[in-house]
């Protein structure tokens, strides 16, 4: 497939180091890796509307019913990964707390009743029920900043080399059982983090404090 000449729309975000994005409930919820908060930001003038301080660094969210569920780390000597609930009308739920497999997680994406799971470290993404039991596993092909579903349904990642470097987006299709990156066009390397408002797709550039966002 020939690639894409993506042109980025450009705009600063109102928190340090943004990692984790999602969009739901009429907010854009960022997670800081700043301030180990998650922000819910007017989708439009890009201000914070609330603010909840995480248990940890926020490393992926995503809607889930009413509710968002967050993979949060930062525990332990080893960076432990934990998913936990949070309630958009108060916060995150400190019972809710349960370990990621293998205690390791960062981008996460819902689908239906799946929750998506990246495991950059063990190259893979795991499909999991909603209480976090292993449906299946999926290898990845390259390294990964972010992924989400389209609007058609479709797979949509965030690649990167090895280096993390030579950002690309593209689709993976989940239906096969060893899944091959198609690249629609290059990212700059800030980018982390991948979300569709129903118009345009969106990334925050970590290191720069941004969000970008395109059409394509």
């Amino acid at each position: 497939m020939q690639q894409t000449t993506i042109e980025l729309a450009r705009r600063p975000l109102p928190v340090g180091r943004p990692n984790a994005l999602a969009f739901a409930h009429g907010a854009a919820w960022v997670g800081s890796w700043e301030t180990d908060c998650v922000y819910a930001l007017d989708p439009q003038a890009w201000t914070i509307r609330t603010e909840f301080a995480a248990p940890g660094r926020p490393y992926g969210i995503a809607p889930v019913g009413d509710d968002l569920r967050v993979v949060v780390g930062g525990f332990g000597e080893d960076d432990d990964r934990y998913f936990y609930r949070l309630v958009p009308a108060g916060g995150f739920d400190a019972g809710s707390q349960t370990a990621c497999p293998d205690l390791t997680g960062s981008h996460l994406a819902v689908k239906g009743d799946a929750l998506y799971l990246g495991q950059m470290h063990n190259r893979r993404i795991l499909e999991l029920a909603l209480d976090g039991t292993i449906r299946r596993a999926i290898p990845l092909p390259t390294r990964c900043a972010g992924f989400t579903f389209g609007p058609d349904g479709r797979f949509y990642m965030i690649s990167a080399d090895d280096e993390f470097e030579n950002l690309q987006f593209g689709r993976l299709d989940l239906a096969q059982s060893a899944p091959q990156f198609e690249a629609i066009g290059a990212l700059p390397d800030e980018a982390r983090g991948l979300a569709h408002d129903g118009t345009h797709w969106f990334t925050c550039l970590r290191d720069l404090n941004e969000i970008a966002h395109w059409t394509f």
